[in-house]
Parts: structure tokens; C-alpha cells; sequence
């Protein structure tokens, strides 16, 4: 079953993200992952207001494998760096209608 991950995410600073893009986007296809919006260009249309410069959607197949990428040794750097270096919301989502 799928999964997804949705984040939400303000960069403090723009010093962690070269190194986060050239490391995180290999690690996402080596899990599986596939990245499906990283995006400025959003609009919240309801509920009040959460702010974040960037969202990004990735489909996993798995929530193993959502969460193996998240644990990933060649991934901790980077995982903190964008933690410390930006306002961070991060779910993972299970990609069923649990009221069908």
C-alpha cells in the first residue's frame, strides 16, 4: 500500500539545502520514494493559517519504506540539517480512504 509524506517546511537558512538536495534526492529513489510536488507555489484554502515557504508530497510503496529512508545512517546529517535549519513539519500519510 502506499504511503506519503507531506511536508511543510521554512528554511531558516539557505546553507543546508545544496547539500541536502544532492544528498536526499538519491536517497529517496534508493527507498523507492518518488517525489510527486516540491513546490513555492501553494494556497491554503481553509482552516487558519499555517505558513511555510515549500511543500513537498513523495509517494512511498511502503510505510516501511517511508520510514526506513527517515532512518537511513547516510541520511541523519542531512535530516538534521534541515531540521536546524528550517520550521519543519513533516507526516506520513497511509494512501487509503479509511471511510470508504
Amino acid at each position: 500500500m502506499a504511503y506519503y509524506s507531506v511536508l511543510a517546511v521554512t528554511p531558516k537558512s539557505e546553507d543546508w539545502i545544496p547539500d541536502y538536495l544532492e544528498a536526499s534526492i538519491p536517497l529517496v529513489t534508493k527507498h523507492g520514494g518518488t517525489y510527486l510536488a516540491r513546490t513555492p507555489n501553494h494556497k491554503q484554502v481553509e482552516g487558519s493559517d499555517q505558513p511555510a515557504a515549500l511543500r513537498i508530497i513523495l509517494e512511498w510503496p511502503s510505510e516501511e519504506a517511508a520510514m526506513n529512508f527517515m532512518q537511513d545512517p547516510d541520511y541523519k546529517q542531512h535530516l538534521e540539517a534541515r531540521t536546524a535549519g528550517s520550521d519543519s513539519v513533516h507526516f506520513v500519510i497511509e494512501g487509503k480512504d479509511a471511510f470508504a
